[in-house]
């Protein structure tokens, strides 16, 4: 019998280890084979999912999951892949920028700023967006899975994949409308999709 997914997170948030044993061993392969999509590193992956893990199970009594369990994990391990790449490209840009000290951007400092504040108010957008709505727009935006691979994915239908990314796009245009006049003026964009 097929246990429901708010059953198995209520008896993960009473300590039933058993349990989460079973969850972890269902869906531990194929997270690790989603990981490595983006880290491009067995090692990585496994490491990420792992911590995932670990951190579900630490906070376990606070555990809120308003989605499916699956479409729960594969975002934890989707956040947990992106802080690990940034970090990576942190790092990269700073031993760039030692080695290239002095020489001069194409960019001016007016458009790295702009470009910058744009980029940390569109991840606040984005945050501030329906759980599902967010998940497919991420799914689409930053792993560019094709609507059928994230209707596959998530269990959904095609048309829903399309409502909701129709939907995310019709928020952060809202939400980044104040940036579109610098977005002409300074970086070249005709709309906000240019920067989608």
């Amino acid at each position: 019998m097929q246990i429901a997914d708010q059953d198995i997170v209520a008896a993960i948030r009473q300590g039933d280890e058993s349990l989460f044993e079973k969850v972890f061993r269902q869906y531990y392969s194929v997270l690790c084979q989603y990981a490595n999509t983006f880290l491009k590193d067995w090692d990585d992956a496994e490491e990420t999912v792992q911590a995932v893990f670990l951190t579900i199970w630490e906070k376990r009594e606070n555990l809120d999951i308003q989605v499916s369990l699956k479409s729960y994990l594969y975002r934890a391990v989707h956040n947990r892949c992106l802080n690990r790449l940034r970090h990576v490209a942190v790092q990269a840009e700073y031993q760039q920028q030692a080695a290239y000290d002095g020489i001069q951007s194409a960019e001016t400092p007016t458009q790295t700023l702009i470009a910058d504040e744009l980029s940390v108010r569109l991840q606040e957008a984005i945050q501030q967006l329906p759980t599902q709505c967010r998940l497919i727009f991420e799914m689409s935006r930053f792993e560019e899975l094709k609507y059928q691979e994230i209707a596959d994915r998530l269990g959904l239908s095609i048309k829903t994949v399309e409502n909701q990314i129709g939907k995310a796009l019709r928020i952060l245009r809202t939400e980044l409308a104040d940036y579109l006049p610098l977005l002409i003026l300074e970086l070249g964009l005709n709309s906000l999709a240019d920067f989608f």
